[in-house]
């Protein structure tokens, strides 16, 4: 029996697992491009000291990645153990990418990865980097089609339901894989990526420094991570307000969240910069705004409002209301699936078959769902404001202290006066762990930002469970957390063991601790 119990501890499970997973991959995906800036440093000049930042910052990449491993595998089983229906309904949509992902890019990835670490004895200068470079690309194609498969999610375009299998199957791959969201959902997650990556290097490096230990290695190893972070960190600024732009066309109910818009503002829209949002009110405290600012960025235009949620939950009551016509048909067909006049009903309301789906968690008879049941429905297709409001904020705060720590030690790399800038490198060595707080909580936005749905507009989560027991789900999590956690533990304690040593790890007899023994 599938209880609101038994739906919370499943989605709590994969968002725990999805969580600890995503503490790896930005890493892996910042990482292998800065090696790839490196080893082309290397290669150009011939500087055995590039070698050995990418020899030295790829011990760490491989830690990571293999960390990033172990935590990623348990998800895909998830599909099948905890989300049969979801796996059942939109698998053959939803596996594609995912089985492209395993099957080309992760053994492209691994494949490149084993000559990167064992053929640099064995492979020319160029050749070396050239397995660095096709590394680098398998790890983002992985995320490529990963994120791909997300996008859909976001919108699913591409696919039609199957009235004789009652399941949703792909209609144009194509459509999928060059949507606006696949492209925008990928560009923006690996760049900021890249950005983790940066942060990663740049801190490790002003900690060298502090200690004035291998200063030319920490101080060129800062500089790569420092011009790269603050190129990505722009190309991730583009890419947001992209994604902005779609989930203001696409997802308003999301947009309303992460804005606290309770009512459709006059266009052009505001931008709230600060509020304590009352969803009890359905109001703001303290609300502190910008005008028009919203409405350019998320419309792109003077004249198209931006729906409050009050709006949008009364829209939503039309739409469930229709919703509810598309599953009173859907019923009649299976019981008649040939008869075409019931064939011809259903297709007239069947974009709305997912939003009369969301009333079989409220009431087992759908057909004489009552207007309060409806109201009650519509009412929960706006996802926790305050959760998405402030997690947007910390995203974007955490980005924009990243950027200015990008800045401020190109500046002082360029003018070669970094090592002496200790209030800056204590100021890098802190904010650390920036892109981890931004990635965590961007992806609260764009997943709890979509509830109801795990398909938007489609499939409810209430509905994409499997048949399981509560205590089963709670000790199966109870379990990824200990495993989880310990995995984390050594990740830390092997990264610091190695960042301790930097690149004296490396036994070439040139660095700090080969030479104060």
């Amino acid at each position: 029996m599938i209880t609101p119990e038994l739906v919370d501890l499943s989605r709590l499970q994969f968002a725990v697992t999805a969580l600890y997973h995503y503490l790896f991959v930005p890493l892996t995906l910042g990482l292998s491009m800065i090696l790839v800036a490196m080893e082309g440093c290397y290669v150009v000049t011939g500087k055995e000291i590039y070698k050995d930042m990418t020899r030295f910052w790829g011990k760490l990449f491989a830690i990571n990645f293999a960390m990033g491993v172990a935590t990623g595998i348990t998800m895909e089983f998830q599909f099948g153990t905890n989300w049969a229906y979801y796996s059942h309904y939109v698998g053959d949509i939803f596996g594609a990418p995912l089985a492209i992902e395993a099957l080309v890019a992760f053994f492209m990835e691994s494949t490149f990865a084993g000559l990167f670490f064992f053929g640099w004895k064995r492979l020319s200068r160029l050749g070396h980097w050239v397995c660095t470079f096709l590394m680098a690309l398998g790890t983002n194609i992985s995320a490529m089609w990963i994120l791909i498969a997300n996008g859909w999610m976001q919108f699913p375009k591409g696919s039609v339901f199957n009235v004789e299998t009652m399941r949703m199957e792909m209609d144009s791959f194509w459509t999928i894989i060059s949507s606006e969201w696949a492209q925008a959902t990928f560009t923006h997650t690996v760049s900021a990526g890249y950005m983790t990556g940066a942060v990663f290097v740049m801190a490790i490096s002003a900690w060298y420094l502090l200690r004035k230990r291998d200063v030319e290695f920490a101080k060129k190893s800062l500089m790569i991570a420092c011009a790269f972070g603050l190129v990505t960190s722009l190309f991730t600024i583009h890419q947001g307000d992209e994604s902005a732009y779609l989930v203001t066309r696409d997802q308003p109910e999301k947009l309303a969240a992460m804005e606290a818009i309770w009512n459709t503002e006059s266009t052009p829209a505001p931008i709230t910069v600060f509020a304590i949002p009352d969803s009890e009110a359905r109001t703001n405290h303290a609300e502190v705004k910008i005008p028009w600012i919203l409405g350019l960025i998320g419309t792109r235009s003077l004249s198209t409002p931006v729906p409050g949620i009050n709006q949008l939950i009364e829209r939503n009551v039309d739409r469930i209301t229709r919703g509810k016509e598309a599953v009173v048909a859907l019923e009649a067909l299976r019981a008649s699936p040939k008869d075409p006049a019931l064939l011809a009903k259903f297709k007239e309301v069947q974009p709305y078959l997912g939003y009369g789906l969301l009333l079989r968690k409220y009431t087992n008879d759908v057909a004489n769902a009552t207007p309060e049941v409806i109201q009650e429905a519509a009412a929960h297709t706006i996802p926790s404001v305050g959760l998405i409001f402030w997690s947007f904020r910390g995203m974007v705060v955490s980005g924009l202290l990243m950027i200015v720590l990008f800045l401020a030690g190109l500046i002082y790399s360029v003018k070669g006066s970094v090592d002496k800038k200790s209030c800056y490198l204590t100021a890098a060595m802190i904010g650390m762990p920036l892109p981890w707080i931004a990635n965590e909580l961007g992806w609260v936005v764009t997943e709890v930002g979509r509830h109801p749905w795990s398909i938007y507009g489609m499939l409810p989560v209430d509905l994409s469970v499997s048949s399981l027991t509560a205590g089963s789900v709670f000790g199966s999590l109870a379990g990824f957390i200990v495993l989880y956690s310990c995995l984390i533990v050594v990740e830390v304690w092997l990264m610091k063991k190695f960042a301790g040593l930097g690149p004296s790890s490396l036994g070439t007899g040139r660095y700090f601790f080969e030479n104060h023994r």
